[in-house]
């Protein structure tokens, strides 16, 4: 059957010839008649399968007749994100280039002053998100009580999204007679319970079992480590070794495992997008349209493209991420195989995802084989995002001995190193003389030696001369001192005596506390003190 024995209007018909298509697809052939016959329709149907013409073509040819009144729409279409509301419109750009229809797109992150004005000359077709939707009628701009057709597409995806509630206001919105279209992928028992609350008496067209995946896709599963940079690797070894690849769409369940996916790919010379809920819309726009002229091969992107999205002939589907629900994997491997062309879909599953897989196909109802191949990851797999190793006190892991070694001595006799080269005695020699009795020098002559050669003096001998002679060094002998003369000598004795030169302290990073400075001559010189008063200047008794 062609698409004249539809019953289409010729202007839409002309439409469609242009762009090449002679033969209606299933959903198409069922639904378009019971819609210019003004019934209620509800659609099942597999995602690829052309449901988006199967409610453009018939609501431009029920268009052709009558006129849009200010802020008034004639008909409704509800998206759950802004990328399908805007594809939506593409088409009735497209099929409608021969009539005078007033089109308008009511979707998050453009201005409302354009979109009001838009709505002040009339508008035949509004295609809206519900939150944009519902912000429009709050603040008075819009009235949908002269809206003819509702349609609802993708309504799975709005129960995922949390949408429910806001549909069911608008429909309330809506006059009682309206005509509502109603399309979905799958049909779970809160989508069934809102087609027996807002259609009325309507024709269910089933192509397909719900929830069922294309017979043109051809799915596999690779095993991987429960890692992140496991599954990165694994998943570059997928992209150069893919057989006629043209372009792919790599799905991650988190926003943020779409920014470290993008810039890890990009790091390893891959030409990539990105396409996520965070991204501002003109940025979201900007990376469909390179991915959809060819300009970009890979997209990484979360399930905001998974629903709906139309972009023609992709190549490969790469699930990053199982998804945690089992309808999002019949929607994510939708984006290949459509309109009767092949596609792959490859999953990436590591240990944790068993669950998600076996959920997986009780649904689709058959098993998703093994890639063949192997694509473990490599020893070597350079991605500069991994964990960094603990770090250990004095020696590294691979410098330790066995703990059998290490206890075959008794504990006193066992070799203990620094951090340095320099070695130390044990504690036992060490303590074997008394604190008083041990070698005392002056501090000329330990300030010569470097500081792990310097033996403290006696606590005793110190304190057994007076104050006065302590103190009696004058300040002079400091001051005449040449800056860094103690740190010339030691550097030079530590040389003579085998050690290694004291290394100065590098510059502390945020967070670290500053090294001690070093004094210098000009905080040391006597400072002129003519400005203070006299009283200041006077000497005070000890």
């Amino acid at each position: 059957m062609s698409f004249s024995h539809l019953g289409l209007s010729d202007k839409v018909l002309a439409a469609v010839t242009a762009t090449g298509y002679t033969i209606p697809t299933p959903i198409q052939e069922q639904a378009i008649p019971h819609v210019l016959a003004r019934r209620d329709v509800l659609g099942i149907a597999q995602t690829g399968t052309g449901k988006t013409a199967a409610f453009v073509l018939p609501m431009l040819t029920l268009l052709e007749k009558g006129r849009a009144r200010a802020r008034m729409p004639r008909t409704l279409i509800l998206e759950p994100t802004r990328e399908l509301a805007a594809q939506v419109k593409e088409n009735f750009d497209r099929y409608g280039a021969g009539q005078k229809l007033n089109v308008a797109l009511l979707i998050g992150g453009v201005s409302f002053g354009d979109q009001d004005i838009k709505l002040t000359r009339g508008v035949d077709v509004l295609i809206a998100t519900p939150g944009r939707l519902l912000d429009h009628t709050e603040r008075g701009g819009l009235l949908l009580t002269g809206v003819e057709l509702l349609v609802i597409d993708e309504a799975d995806r709005m129960l995922d999204m949390g949408f429910i509630p806001d549909i069911e206001r608008i429909c309330k919105l809506v006059p009682f007679t309206r005509q509502t279209l109603f399309f979905t992928a799958t049909m779970p028992p809160e989508i069934r319970r809102i087609t027996e609350a807002f259609l009325h008496n309507p024709v269910k067209v089933e192509v397909s079992k719900p929830a069922t995946a294309a017979v043109t896709v051809t799915q596999s599963q690779v095993p991987s480590g429960r890692e992140a940079h496991q599954k990165r690797d694994v998943l570059r070894r997928l992209l150069r070794d893919a057989k006629d690849l043209k372009n792919a769409i790599i799905f991650c369940n988190r926003k943020r495992d779409v920014a470290i996916l993008y810039k890890s790919l990009q790091k390893h010379g891959f030409s990539v997008g990105a396409l996520h809920g965070d991204m501002d819309q003109p940025a979201r726009m900007a990376a469909l349209d390179q991915f959809r002229k060819g300009e970009l091969p890979l997209l990484v992107a979360s399930d905001v493209a998974a629903r709906g999205l139309d972009i023609p002939e992709v190549s490969h589907v790469f699930n990053f991420d199982v998804p945690h629900h089992p309808d999002d994997y019949v929607h994510r491997i939708g984006r290949t195989g459509r309109a009767g062309r092949s596609g792959t879909a490859i999953s990436i599953v590591t240990s944790p995802d068993q669950k998600s897989v076996v959920a997986i196909e009780k649904l689709i109802g058959q098993a998703i084989p093994k890639a063949d191949g192997d694509f473990a990851p490599s020893a070597d797999a350079s991605d500069h995002d991994e964990p960094r190793e603990k770090r250990t006190r004095g020696r590294s892991q691979r410098d330790r001995k066995p703990r059998s070694e290490r206890e075959a001595k008794p504990r006193g006799e066992r070799e203990a190193k620094p951090r340095g080269e320099r070695e130390a005695k044990p504690r036992s020699e060490r303590e074997a003389k008394p604190r008083s009795e041990r070698e005392a020098k002056p501090r000329s002559e330990r300030e010569d030696r470097p500081r792990g050669e310097r033996e403290d003096r006696p606590r005793s001998e110190r304190e057994a001369r007076p104050r006065s002679e302590r103190e009696a060094r004058p300040r002079s002998e400091h001051e005449a001192r040449p800056r860094n003369e103690g740190e010339d000598k030691s550097v030079n004795s530590g040389r003579k005596n085998g050690a290694k030169p004291q290394v100065p302290a590098q510059v502390p990073s945020f967070g670290r506390a500053e090294p001690r400075r070093v004094a210098r001559e000009a905080d040391t010189e006597p400072g002129d003190h003519s400005h203070l008063p006299a009283f200041l200047l006077r000497p005070v008794r000890a």
